[in-house]
């Protein structure tokens, strides 16, 4: 790939070992958003304030990223009630709908549950039907600017007997109420929050697997290298 692009930007995170990786996303991410950045500049779309203010949070997110590894052990514990479960449902809006795609990818790989990520907004559009007691579902919840609309999601997932897993910013007091189990990731800018929220994400679903006696290092029918087209 290095040879025949004309240009490109390696991300620098050593090899990828296992396939819950979470540096080969956060890594990506990371390169995106500071190319995001770099092209922001150059158009002199932002200002010198705000470029400064989001390098700033870009330099502290190995601070970030170890706080919420302090997570393991709760995620150990909480992934234990969800061993049985056959289907999971992920919700992201904004930047965390591809979070939510990310965080079921890679529990269908290493434990073999099957995962649908969706945009929370769409839920009431077909996703819904499948909610009840036998289905968990993950709600990626931040304090954003789309905080309230992804309180009426979890909601509506209560109210039709489904269990839920919040993702949430530390200090939240309202998610907490009303979801089953609730995972406190430390405040981070909006447009970064994806890198912090894969941690958690990667963690369950690596959890999961384990406890149901999975290889998470060589999951069967994957390979770590694309040979064929």
């Amino acid at each position: 790939i290095a040879r025949e692009t004309d240009t490109g930007t390696y991300i620098h995170v050593g090899p990828e070992i296992g396939v819950a990786s979470t540096k080969a996303f956060t890594g990506q991410v990371t390169v995106l958003a500071m190319l995001a950045l770099a092209v922001a500049q150059l158009r002199g779309t932002i200002s010198q304030e705000k470029l400064s203010e989001f390098s700033r949070s870009i330099e502290q997110l190995p601070s970030l990223i170890k706080e919420t590894l302090k997570l393991n052990d709760a995620i150990e514990k909480l992934s234990s009630t969800y061993t049985y479960v056959r289907n999971f449902l992920y919700l992201g809006r904004g930047y965390n709908y591809p979070s939510a795609l990310e965080g079921a990818l890679k529990l269908k790989e290493i434990s073999y549950i099957h995962a649908e990520g969706y945009p929370a907004a769409e839920m009431k559009h077909g996703p819904i039907a499948l909610i009840d007691r036998e289905i968990p579902t993950v709600v990626i919840a931040p304090s954003d600017e789309l905080h309230e609309k992804i309180i009426s999601n979890i909601q509506q997932v209560k109210a039709r007997g489904g269990s839920v897993i919040a993702i949430v910013t530390r200090g939240d007091t309202t998610i907490p109420e009303i979801a089953d189990h609730t995972l406190e990731i430390p405040p981070v800018p909006e447009a970064l929050s994806p890198i912090i929220v894969s941690i958690p994400l990667q963690l369950l679903a690596y959890h999961i697997a384990v406890m149901k006696g999975c290889n998470v290092d060589m999951p069967r029918n994957l390979a770590k290298s694309v040979t064929v087209e």
